[in-house]
């Protein structure tokens, strides 16, 4: 069995769970037995399992599995991607078609094979992670989309009509833009407003708050990683400019970047394009979209020198500044 999952099991009868357990307990992350089909729901949001494998048969001399598909139906309620293999000792084509149309992924005789058991239940964790994933990606794409609603900048003094005039004017271009402004003045906003009014707004938004990642790892964030590139790289991971290609990438307090990362910044800036951590070759174009970049301006407007050229080289790369 190549895939270990979470498995639920339910069956009014002891000596069946028992033996479950006992054969798949090598093969499985974690095991719940019940004989009371009326704990669905707790086992459901507490246990979060894979895997449901639910006998059809609950009364003395049932053999119909209306009680089966009783419970599938309020599993489905529960969560509508669960996966649900039943098992039954009265198993027929017909009942067996029947619980797939009703949303069981597979059905399981008794007594069973052993092999084709374990097979059975590899494929429906397999199928578990795969309905997982893909609405795990779904929500994430959700999310990167960003909020429906119209951001708006509060007030209606000249100052600020100017400024609004000026976001709606420049949100048709496809131009970098440099966002200046002390704490608290709505740099933000401005970024999502001139997202929002752009033909890049059904595209993702991609805020990254500069400051707050760790040296160490502003590569593997802002660049991404190839499969073994070091320790824990399980798998490869995309990084946020690469994720951001097509959309809105948001870079937030620039200012307050070291100078190698200043430096890896503005390579990738300048070259149009990215290497992944463990990577050989570059992913073009990368930058073919508006970086909105934004600097809080201290109290006294002091510009460190060792910024004055990343912002200046930004500025010089298509950059519009307001």
């Amino acid at each position: 069995m190549e895939e270990k999952g979470k498995i639920l099991i339910i069956d009014d009868n002891e000596d069946v769970l028992f033996a479950l357990n006992l054969l798949l307990e090598p093969y499985m992350e974690q095991i719940r037995v019940t004989t009371q089909p009326t704990r669905i729901e707790h086992f459901m949001t507490t246990f979060h399992p894979d895997v449901i494998l639910l006998d059809m048969n609950f009364q003395r001399d049932a053999i119909s599995g209306q009680e089966g598909f009783d419970y599938l139906k309020q599993i489905l309620r529960i969560d509508p991607q669960a996966v649900v293999v039943f098992m039954t000792a009265y198993a027929d084509t017909g009942k067996a078609v029947q619980a797939i149309k009703a949303g069981a992924t597979d059905f399981i005789s008794k007594p069973w094979e052993k092999e084709k058991l374990l097979a059975t239940l590899s494929a429906a964790v397999k199928l578990s992670r795969s309905r997982q994933e893909v609405g795990r990606l779904q929500n994430e794409v959700q999310a990167l989309k960003g909020d429906d609603r119209i951001p708006e900048l509060i007030g209606n003094s000249p100052a600020m009509q100017k400024v609004k005039e000026t976001i709606y004017k420049l949100s048709d271009t496809d131009a970098n833009l440099l966002i200046l402004g002390e704490n608290g003045t709505g740099k933000d906003l401005a970024a999502r407003m001139l997202r929002f009014f752009s033909p890049r707004r059904e595209q993702v938004f991609i805020p990254i708050d500069l400051g707050s990642i760790p040296e160490q790892l502003f590569e593997s964030e802002l660049f991404g990683y190839e499969k073994g590139a070091f320790t824990d790289a399980r798998k490869a991971k995309p990084g946020r400019m690469e994720t951001a290609s097509g959309g809105t990438l948001f870079l937030d307090e620039i200012g307050n970047l070291s100078l190698p990362m200043q430096a890896k910044l503005l390579t990738a800036i300048e070259k149009q394009c990215i290497t992944r951590l463990g990577a050989v070759n570059p992913i073009l174009p990368i930058l073919e979209l508006p970086m909105l970049q934004s600097r809080t301006l201290p109290v006294k407007f002091r510009l460190l020198r060792q910024h004055i050229e990343l912002l200046t080289r930004m500025v010089q790369q298509n950059t519009s500044s307001f």
